[in-house]
């Protein structure tokens, strides 16, 4: 035991052995609530996908949980696991060494269908309104298990900050196959990573949420969409990085760095929609993205350097800026596309292999050095400084933006599933999870229009400066 410069004769000193403080030893230990405890101290194991996922709360692989306004700190890896169990995959890679661990994660898939990975037996949680924080790789972690769920009004904190492990798990909330999942009005701030998606986002919602002071704040990698982030405040240095198809981008912060890359070396699964079927899957191209009404801000320095200050992930192929300019010479629409595969013909497989997705952009905004996609429609776009500040005092956090009058004065629509083109590859519309056509009529704080309003997540944003709280919701 390394205390460093600290004297155990002198403090308390607690060893945690115990794995778990409350979950289940079997599975299917359905329509549990757990509420209003203080859940503390527990020795829970390293949480990889591909692996049993136990976590110091959790349902093991069971259905219809709710936990909420309970305090959860101190995991020695992960504090809520909404995650998989062994029989389908249990660190295969590292006991065997002959395949790699994304082919035990792409096998762990099939076999969970086979264990009945469906609706009807397993996921639909909610995780609501806890305080979890001082954890070494997650706040909240899941594969599979997590499918159906909601995580809505969790402040997660001062996750994975003390650098105990190195592995490519770790998060505020680290979720895979995270498919028709609500994470809503969250506050996730000082963690290493945000909220990393990871395979198979789809029908995924990441909305009026607000993340700052992490390393990144948000990570989707690998998924084929289609999935919506709208409406959040992204204000840590580097903001967004996604390795996937298909997103639906509408009415955030992003103060900070944006990275695209392409992964076509790992093919990923898609499904039916709002189901745990799968339909497909396919190498992520990149692209096939939506950017409609966001407010980009250059936060200064070369883009690059920043990111890799960071933590994030930068391999050969990856693009990364202020804005959207990362996107440049994808096609601006998908007639322009079908035309580039026309004339890339005849073929197959290689007609597509080196075409870019098409994009869909108009109506952002751009601040302090941050740049727009060479084709977007109704771009605004000015070098003053928008001095963009999240103060957290005593647990009220507020923003600070200073807009110029060509900002405020633009205005753009309610956003729909109309407006928003399917997505390519899985061929699926943007919707709700019961289907119903997506409405983004709400922001931050709740308040909903039905008229054009300003860019960005809060509708009342006026020219000059705006300090405004944004947590916790009135």
């Amino acid at each position: 035991m390394n205390v460093g410069d600290a004297d155990p004769r002198a403090a308390l000193v607690e060893i945690n052995v115990r794995r778990s403080v409350f979950y289940p030893r079997r599975n299917h230990v359905d329509w549990i609530t757990v509420r209003g405890f203080e859940l503390a101290h527990a020795a829970t194991p390293w949480a990889p996908p591909t692996a049993d996922q136990p976590g110091l709360i959790g349902p093991n692989w069971a259905k219809g949980w709710i936990i909420e306004d309970n305090h959860i700190h101190d995991a020695k890896c992960s504090a809520v696991s909404l995650g998989k169990e062994a029989s389908t995959g249990d660190n295969y890679f590292t006991h065997r060494l002959d395949k790699p661990g994304y082919q035990y994660q792409l096998e762990s898939v099939f076999t969970a269908r086979q264990y009945g990975w469906n609706k009807e037996r397993i996921g639909s949680h909610i995780v609501r309104n806890n305080l979890i924080h001082d954890c070494g790789q997650n706040g909240i972690v899941g594969h599979l298990g997590c499918v159906f769920s909601t995580i809505e009004g969790n402040e997660i904190h001062t996750v994975a900050t003390k650098r105990e492990f190195y592995g490519h798990e770790i998060g505020g909330i680290k979720l895979h196959a995270a498919i028709d999942v609500q994470i809503v009005g969250n506050h996730i701030h000082d963690c290493a990573l945000g909220i990393w998606s990871d395979w198979q986002t789809q029908g995924t919602r990441i909305s009026r949420n607000v993340l700052h002071g992490n390393s990144r704040d948000l990570y989707v990698e690998v998924s084929h969409g289609p999935y919506v982030v709208d409406h959040n405040v992204f204000a840590s240095p580097a903001a967004i990085e996604t390795m996937s198809d298909g997103g639906a981008y509408v009415g955030n912060l992003v103060a900070g760095t944006v990275l695209l890359q392409p992964v076509m070396e790992r093919p990923t699964p898609y499904h039916v929609p709002h189901s745990t079927e799968v339909a497909g899957y396919a190498s992520i191209y990149g692209g096939d993205d939506r950017w409609i009404g966001n407010v980009f801000v250059g936060n200064g320095g070369d883009p690059t350097e920043v990111a890799q200050a960071y933590d994030a992930k930068l391999w050969p192929d990856a693009l990364i800026t202020y804005g959207t300019g990362i996107y440049d010479g994808h096609p601006a629409s998908f007639e322009e596309y079908m035309g580039a595969v026309r004339a890339a013909l005849p073929g197959d497989v290689n007609v597509y292999w080196n075409l870019k997705n098409p994009v869909y952009l108009r109506d952002n905004v751009y601040l302090g050095g941050a740049r727009p996609y060479a084709g977007e429609t109704g771009a605004v776009v000015s070098d003053e400084d928008a001095d963009v500040r999240v103060t957290d005092v005593d647990g009220v956090v507020t923003l600070g933006i200073t807009l110029p009058a060509a900002v405020a004065d633009h205005r753009f629509g309610v956003v729909t599933t109309a407006d928003l083109p399917r997505v390519r590859m899985v061929d699926a519309e943007f919707d709700n999870p019961d289907g119903s056509p997506l409405v983004l009529d709400v922001d931050l704080l709740g308040e909903r229009r039905d008229a054009p309003a300003v860019a960005g997540p809060l509708f009342g944003l006026t020219a000059g400066r705006n300090e405004v709280t944004i947590w916790p919701e009135d």
